[in-house]
Parts: structure tokens; C-alpha cells; sequence
């Protein structure tokens, strides 16, 4: 299906969406490599050109709904389709902060980036991944939103910190059920995945976190499954998790 396939990567010009562009395009996808910083994006995507990707970079951010529909119009008029959609944009991992204490300022603005972003980003792209007929939508979500299946971290485990960031990835896996529901039938899947503690940052390797490769590799497992594939689960490497 990746022939003539085009796919949109949110938060992308660095970690793990600047890697899920690149095994993307290595898969022969024409990949559009996004984010609000435009000249960040237009690096990162030369990067990309010179590893001979097909990719194409794109200023969007995702909290800001006249660049969303912006967005949704140059794809529209460059390609007339959507294939694949990543949203990838996410943060504040608020490990300092205490459920009972953080600001609701800080919370909403978590929200807004973690799930209103992505909520907004598929509402305006769905008309053109209507339009493909093997279309694909994954939500990078967090095994830190997790209840009950997480070894290492989820909303027990890790007590009363990070609130806003776990609470707000349960949100948006509970939000990828809610666009499965409604798409059944359509022939499009739409997934959330957890890519794991993965080495985004200086030293975080060293400290356990897997290589960038193998965190977005389940990412783009899921933007390349087969027409029989699954919908409205939440995965890790491919397997389910039950959060």
C-alpha cells in the first residue's frame, strides 16, 4: 500500500517522529515531515532528501486551528489524499508536579497539546484520508496513561506525579476508541501506540531508555498494517496492551 502512499507526521523534525519520517520514506512513502517550527522543519526534511526520502516539509501546529485547516488545504491541493496520519505532537511530562498541587493553567495547556491537538488534527484531515482506500491514523500515546498493564510506569504506579501528562495520554487512547467506533466499516484503522522510554534526550540511553529505532518502529507498524489489521487497540511493538 505504500506506493503512491502519503503520510502526514506531526511534531516531526526531531526523535521519535524526525525517525518514523525516516522509515517511513524508507518504505517508499511520500512522507510530509511537520512542525511549528518552520525552519527546524525545512532541517530536518533536508536531512531526510540527502538519505534520498521522499519528504516534504510542512509548518503546522497543532494548537492552532487556522494552521491545522491551512494545513489540511496544502495537502489537499499538492496531493488530493491522505494516506497515513501520525500525531505525534505531545509533552509536559510533569514529573515535578503533584496531582494535588499543579496549576490548572499548566493542566490545560498539557491537554491542549497532548489530545485537543491531535483531536483537532484528525477532524480536519479525515476528509482526505477518506479518499484513500487504505488509510491509516496512529496516536502516539504512553503506557504512562495506562491503569492496570504498564511493568514500568503508569496512573498507580508512579503515585501522584506527572498528573497531568498520564491523565491526559489516558484521554487520548480513550479518544482513538471513540474515532474507531465511529469508523467501523470505513476500512480505516486507527490506533494508539506507546513507543516506550526511548533515548530523545542527551543520556537517556545510558539510563535504560531503548534507541529511537525501536520506539518508532511500532509506530510506523501500526501507520503500515494490512487491511485486516486491528482498530481501536493500544500497542506496544506490535502488542496489545491493556491499559
Amino acid at each position: 500500500m505504500n506506493k503512491d502512499a502519503v503520510a502526514l507526521v506531526t511534531g516531526a523534525n526531531r526523535g521519535i517522529g524526525f525517525e518514523v519520517c525516516r522509515q517511513l520514506a524508507q518504505k517508499g512513502y511520500t512522507v510530509i515531515l511537520s512542525g511549528r517550527d518552520g525552519a527546524k522543519v525545512e532541517k530536518a526534511a533536508s536531512e531526510l532528501m540527502k538519505e534520498g526520502g521522499n519528504v516534504t516539509p510542512l509548518t503546522l501546529d497543532t494548537a492552532d486551528a487556522s494552521s491545522v485547516a491551512d494545513a489540511a488545504a496544502w495537502i489537499e491541493n499538492r496531493f488530493g489524499k491522505l494516506d497515513v496520519l501520525v500525531n505525534n505532537v505531545g509533552g509536559n511530562f510533569d514529573a515535578d508536579y503533584l496531582t494535588s498541587t499543579v496549576s490548572m493553567a499548566y493542566a490545560q495547556e498539557t491537554f491542549e497539546l497532548n489530545v485537543l491537538g491531535t483531536w483537532r488534527t484528525i477532524q480536519a484531515m479525515l476528509g482526505l484520508l477518506h479518499k484513500s482506500s487504505h488509510a491509516r491514523i496512529v496516536n502516539v500515546s504512553s503506557g504512562a496513561g495506562a491503569f492496570e498493564s504498564d511493568i514500568a510506569f503508569g496512573l498507580q504506579k508512579m503515585g501522584g506525579v506527572a498528573p497531568t501528562y498520564s491523565i491526559a495520554k489516558a484521554a487520548l487512547t480513550a479518544l482513538t476508541v471513540k474515532f474507531a467506533a465511529e469508523l467501523q466499516g470505513s476500512g480505516m484503522r486507527i490506533n494508539a501506540v506507546c513507543p516506550g522510554w526511548t533515548a530523545t534526550y542527551p543520556g537517556s540511553e545510558a539510563q535504560g531508555a531503548r534507541p529511537v529505532a525501536e520506539g518508532a518502529a511500532g509506530i510506523v507498524w501500526a501507520a503500515t498494517l494490512p487491511d485486516d489489521g486491528p482498530t481501536g487497540g493500544f500497542f506496544r511493538d506490535g502488542k496489545k496492551l491493556h491499559w
